[in-house]
């Protein structure tokens, strides 16, 4: 299989990612698209690279968004599986080669994730999600913990409605049927998107139960958390006006776009001074 790696100022964590991802087992290619990084985040992965042929660093000269850098490592790929995997994820051994067997178990999966973990063991409650409603959003004041499915503990392979975007795994013909994520979203909301299309095109979406990865979240975020909470609320309000829209009355939408962004006037400072007290 191949896997892209999607960088921007992820020097703490990306080595170690590359260094488990390398010894991973059938990992034929790994692509680091490096988005402009203010560190050495490139640098390190260039010095691994020179030591693998398998892995490949790409350095852009401004920051292309997270979808469009997928999108520009899947096209180096020429695997029947593509895995997308954040900078800050730590696969083990036989994480996605054990993600791939289950796929060819279940020929009407199209997109498989795993659970995520952060550190301390805790779930990640992006692992299982629902599709979001940006009107449901809003009424709840922005709390996203009831998009939260639940693990089902007698099944290896659960359907969702969608899975983090931290570790995705596709067969790399549907993936490029699907013309790749959405590249009108900059940062967050298009793995929802593409989980949203994988299942319109009539495959699942399915979270693998026992398989574990540990997910350091909010790295890089933490430098620009301005940017990366408006970059939210600005997907929230593309993926509504993309699925939500047509069955929302006219004179809610305009209602919906002032909560969204009076969200943002509220959680902004908070995720700044979040980003401080780390």
């Amino acid at each position: 299989m191949g896997v892209v790696v999607v960088s921007y100022a992820s020097a703490a964590t990306i080595e170690a990612c590359l260094f488990r991802l390398l010894a991973a087992r059938d990992v034929a290619r790994v692509v680091v698209i490096d988005n402009a990084s203010p560190d050495d985040s490139a640098d390190r992965a260039e010095r691994m690279a020179a030591r693998d042929r398998r892995l490949t660093v790409v350095r852009n000269a401004e920051n292309r968004g997270f979808a469009a850098a997928c999108n520009q490592g899947a096209t180096a790929m020429s695997q029947s599986w593509v895995a997308f995997v954040n900078p800050d994820a730590y696969v083990e051994r036989d994480t996605l080669a054990r993600l791939v067997s289950h796929a060819r178990t279940r020929p009407g999966a199209g997109l498989l994730g795993v659970e995520l973990v952060d550190e301390a063991g805790v779930v990640d409650l992006a692992s299982r999600r629902a599709d979001p409603s940006l009107r449901a959003q809003m009424t709840g004041l922005g709390n996203r913990d009831d998009l939260y499915l639940g693990r089902d503990p007698a099944l290896a392979l659960q359907p969702v409605d969608a899975v983090s975007g931290a570790l995705m795994l596709m067969p790399l013909g549907l993936f490029v049927r699907l013309e790749g994520f959405d590249e009108g979203y900059r940062l967050h909301a298009e793995d929802l998107d593409l989980c949203r299309r994988v299942r319109a095109a009539g495959y699942e979406v399915v979270v693998a139960n026992d398989l574990r990865v540990v997910h350091v979240r909010g790295v890089s975020s933490r430098r620009r958390p301005f940017w990366v909470e408006w970059q939210k609320h600005r997907g929230l309000w593309r993926y509504f006006r993309k699925f939500e829209a047509a069955d929302t009355p006219a004179w809610q939408r305009p209602l919906l776009w002032c909560a969204v962004w009076a969200h943002y006037g509220l959680a902004a400072p908070r995720a700044w001074w979040r980003a401080r007290q780390n």
